[in-house]
């Protein structure tokens, strides 16, 4: 892709900026003021280019990077492009797609998810939570539960925020998924506390994991 191209797209974002957008992102650490809802258009219209994503991401633009997830093609990458890109991922919305739309359809995802997981960058190691939640949840075979029930109860209460949370996503979805380890997910969850008092709007489920794990446990017997 040329340069032009890049500049082009940049402009268009450039052109959805929106001050309120960027209020609200800023609150939840993104610094980008572009609609989501606008964002996605925009990649329907671009359609899948891998070359123009790599560059969108080189710019190292918010919302540039964003759009880069979203026309990309997540097995296209090699497991070191995606572990630098990983690191460089540092706004929590960038972080959270690059896991979810790419990385978990990667090939390298297990490589991945292994040399993450115990990472001394917080932000690195929740990454490595989120894709050992996924496997929980779909591919648990070979996983120990059991053991990872010692880490999240010894290391969640003092973790980072980053890494607390995707730690609290584990612990919930082994009580939910797994009937053998539910009371002792929910045990950890009532004892440590993390997440007792988040602010949880009407009609959504708490992330406290006793009540997200009693809540989606009762959907899933309704």
């Amino acid at each position: 892709m040329t340069e032009t191209t890049v500049a082009g797209v940049l402009a268009e974002l450039a052109a959805l900026e929106d001050p309120k957008a960027r209020a609200v992102n800023e609150r939840h650490g993104d610094d980008h003021g572009v609609n989501l809802g606008k964002l996605r258009a925009l990649a329907k219209q671009l359609k899948t280019q891998q070359d123009l994503a790599r560059e969108l991401w080189a710019t190292g633009d918010t919302a540039a990077r964003l759009l880069a997830l979203l026309i990309c093609r997540p097995k296209a990458f090699e497991r070191d492009e995606l572990d630098a890109m990983l690191r460089e991922a540092r706004v929590p919305k960038v972080h959270d797609w690059l896991v979810n739309y790419v990385v978990k359809k990667n090939p390298a995802a297990e490589e991945l998810r292994l040399a993450w997981f115990a990472d001394p960058d917080p932000v690195v190691a929740s990454a490595g939570w989120a894709l050992t939640t996924e496997r929980v949840a779909k591919k648990p075979g070979g996983l120990d539960l059991e053991q990872l029930l010692d880490v999240i109860e010894a290391r969640m209460k003092d973790a980072p925020d980053r890494l607390q949370w995707a730690m609290n996503h584990c612990l919930a979805q082994i009580g939910i998924d797994h009937p053998a380890h539910r009371a002792r997910a929910l045990q950890i969850g009532e004892r440590l506390e993390v997440l007792k008092d988040y602010p949880t709007p009407p009609n959504c489920t708490s992330p406290y994991a006793p009540i997200w794990i009693t809540e989606m446990v009762s959907r899933q017997q309704a």
